[in-house]
């Protein structure tokens, strides 16, 4: 029996046409059993993956990713489709007047000339929006909790200072971490697993509002040290097989004595440009 051939690859209306095959009942039996609740690792795994091509800076890696998180947009939405919620066209159509209605200073008649402008309009059309609703939310609210800890702390952080909850300084932050540190030292003294780990909390989290007054997001820098250890890691263990040995007898000074060794050709790299 001769397959179907599959649609025309241009345009989001040939994906619609890709979904609704693999989801007939003629179609792919995985594709057919998914879920909203089903995908949602996949949504997610996708974004990262988004990130981590964004990150590596190959733009075909980058298209590529971009287009497997619009698969699943494309996903959820035949989902809803067939529900009788909303279409992909619902879904465009609603994200085009919102961000005309969150952009005033550009179709409508407000002014905002900075960035710091612009996010403190779009906050308050935020909040405006959401009392529209009905919504009686805390401030703080609304700030997804599958969020990474690290960026939903950053935003929660962020949020707060909107509201005029925040140092003063960075210098302050800082001071504030010394004082963190100290208590967590103190827990760790006590050994009392549910200490130490408020304490620890209270660390990162202060950590993380040091990152913010600098400007730098902690899930970026914490995702780049992951890649740099990573890195750095493999070329001890790649460096231990080459010689004839392996991580489990290896000695601890040889392979921080190969961990140097990458750390440095990382260095030498960034200054030649290679």
């Amino acid at each position: 029996m001769t397959k179907d051939k599959s649609p025309e690859k241009t345009g989001i209306p040939s994906l619609e046409a890709l979904m609704e095959r693999l989801r007939a009942p003629d179609g792919c039996p995985w594709d057919k059993e998914q879920t909203m609740q089903s995908l949602t690792p996949f949504i997610i795994e996708e974004a990262y993956e988004v990130v981590s091509a964004i990150d590596s800076g190959d733009m075909d890696h980058i298209r590529e990713e971009l287009g497997d998180l619009l698969f699943q947009v494309i996903f959820v939405s035949q989902l809803a489709k067939e529900e009788g919620r909303f279409t992909l066209s619902d879904v465009i159509a609603g994200s085009h007047e919102k961000m005309v209605r969150r952009h005033p200073h550009v179709f409508g008649e407000s002014n905002a000339d900075t960035s710091e402008a612009v996010l403190k309009q779009w906050a308050e059309i935020k909040k405006a929006e959401k009392k529209g609703l009905g919504k009686s939310e805390g401030y703080l609210s609304g700030i997804p909790e599958v969020l990474p800890a690290l960026l939903r702390a950053h935003k929660i952080s962020q949020k707060a200072s909107k509201a005029g909850f925040d140092w003063q300084s960075v210098e302050e932050v800082l001071d504030k971490l010394d004082e963190e540190t100290g208590e967590f030292k103190e827990a760790v003294k006590s050994r009392t697993a549910a200490d130490m780990e408020e304490e620890l909390g209270d660390m990162l989290f202060t950590m993380v509002n040091i990152g913010r007054f600098l400007q730098v997001n902690p899930e970026d820098a914490l995702r780049r040290t992951i890649s740099k250890f990573i890195s750095r890691f493999h070329h001890v263990e790649r460096s231990l097989i080459q010689k004839g040995g392996d991580l489990s007898t290896a000695e601890m000074s040889e392979m921080e004595r190969l961990w140097q060794e990458a750390k440095a050709s990382e260095k030498k790299n960034a200054k030649t440009g290679g």
